[in-house]
């Protein structure tokens, strides 16, 4: 392994970081013990996708009365529309 200069110097100060020191990077995800990963609050990769990404256009009203109820609004709508849909049919409804 070739040696590389540390990234501090001898008053402690960092020295410049050069494109080399970044190649070397790691995200964190890949680095840290996943205990201090769940202390940081970063999740890891999710095991099997429950829900899909997609971009939606909503009224106001909707997202205002949703995003209202603070943190986690959009799971909330998710269970909304997923308890709508128990009694209800996507073509029964009329734009």
């Amino acid at each position: 392994m070739k040696n590389h200069l540390p990234l501090i110097d001898k008053e402690g100060e960092v020295r410049e970081l050069k494109e080399e020191d970044f190649a070397l990077m790691r995200p964190a995800e890949e680095v840290l013990p996943l205990s201090l990963l769940k202390t940081l609050g970063i999740r890891g990769p999710q095991k099997a996708p429950t829900k899909q990404k997609i971009t939606i256009r909503l009224s106001q009203e909707v997202v205002d009365a949703f995003r209202a109820t603070g943190k986690h609004w959009q799971s909330r709508m998710d269970c909304a529309m997923k308890n709508w849909l128990k009694e209800h049919s996507p073509h029964d409804v009329k734009p």
